[in-house]
Parts: structure tokens; sequence; C-alpha cells
């Protein structure tokens, strides 16, 4: 499948384990750049859109059982419409797109902890998005037993119940994947909130 063109705008993109505080980091930065003029688009995946949000529903149903490629195709299912109906467009339009994961989520959760390798995540991701690469993602890495200390009265999803030996996985994957990543940088999600918060928006201003 051929790349399609660059887009004209900057697409952030923050990566981490569950729990690692992406979406508060996601929107305070989305915030942050709104209050300094840019045009943001603030999303996220698994949704973004109506047919993705539908697919978001069925993937963290804590009552389904889904086959590892079934879920893989989900997501990528989920992304390509996601990629198609709003990255790219705001992309085009000059916006900056600040994603709740993408790409290395699934090198981390279906290559790498649930076993079904790069080369398979790699291929379906650049067929979902067209080539599309983030211009910069941020990875908050905790450590795995940082997970059972947060949010903790909050009902978890199917993907949240996975065991620590998964998470594990999963922490692994996203090192692996920050490491082969050049324009990935990783930072220390127990960090304080507003310490993340201006470190994120200092990476994303040089950027800009």
């Amino acid at each position: 499948m051929p790349l399609m063109s660059r887009a004209k705008g900057l697409f952030v993109v923050l990566e981490g384990p569950d729990k690692s505080g992406k979406s508060t980091q996601a929107r305070l930065l989305a915030d942050s750049l709104r209050g300094r003029g840019r045009d943001v688009l603030h999303t996220r995946e698994p949704g973004g859109t109506s047919v993705a949000e539908g697919v978001r529903k069925v993937l963290l149903d804590p009552n389904l059982d889904i086959d590892p490629l079934a879920e893989l195709f989900l997501y990528e299912a989920s992304r390509a419409q996601h990629t198609a109906e709003k990255i790219r467009p705001a992309l085009e339009a000059g916006q900056v797109v600040v994603s709740e994961r993408f790409t290395m989520s699934t090198d981390a959760y279906q290559g790498a902890a649930r076993g079904l390798g790069l080369k398979t995540t790699g291929t379906l991701n650049a067929i979902a998005t067209g080539g599309l690469t983030p211009d910069l993602t941020i990875l908050l890495d905790i450590p795995t037993d940082e997970f059972d200390t947060r949010d903790q009265n909050r009902e978890l999803d199917r993907l949240e119940r996975e065991n620590a030996e998964f998470r594990k996985r999963v922490r692994d994957g996203y090192l692996k994947a920050a490491k082969a990543d050049k324009k990935a940088v990783v930072l220390d999600g127990r960090l304080p909130v507003d310490v993340l918060q201006r470190t994120i928006l200092e990476l994303v201003s040089k950027k800009i």
C-alpha cells in the first residue's frame, strides 16, 4: 500500500500502560495549546469517531472473551476509521492533533503482550494508517505494580483486568518500541502532574 502524503499539522501521541496518566496529560496539553492560540484536536484510541467508539465498547467490554487476532483486527478497524475521518483531515487543516494512544499501543499490547509479533502489528498498523506516523510520541512509563495504587474506585475494563504478567509484557513492549522510535520520548509517569505537564508542553513547543 503506497504511503499517503505528509500532513501540514503536528501529530502528537501520548502513550503508556493503563493508568499511566495519558488522558490527564493529553487534556492538559490540549488546553495549554489552545490557550496559546493553537487549533487543537484532542482525540483517543480506540475511539474518536462514531464507528470507532462503537468498536471501543466491544474491545473494552469485560464480559466478552475476544480472540487475540480478532482483537487486533478490531483495533485496526477502529484506527483506519479514526485516521481517515478525524486525524488526517485535522492535520491537513494545520491543526495540532493530540491523541491518547496510536500504533505504539498495538505493538505493545497485541504485538508484545498478546504474542502476535511486531511484524504482524507493524504491517497492519501501516495499512490502517496509510503510513501515517506521529511527529512526537510521549511514553508515560510506570512500574507494573503502580497500576494497583491508582484510581482504585472505578470498574476495570477488559484490558485492565489482565494479570500482572500481562502488564509487564505491555510495559516491556512499550519500552522496546520507544527505544526503536527516534521520535519517541520516555517520561517517568510517577512524576507530579504539573511537572509532567510542563515537560510535555516544552517538548511539543519545540516541535511547533
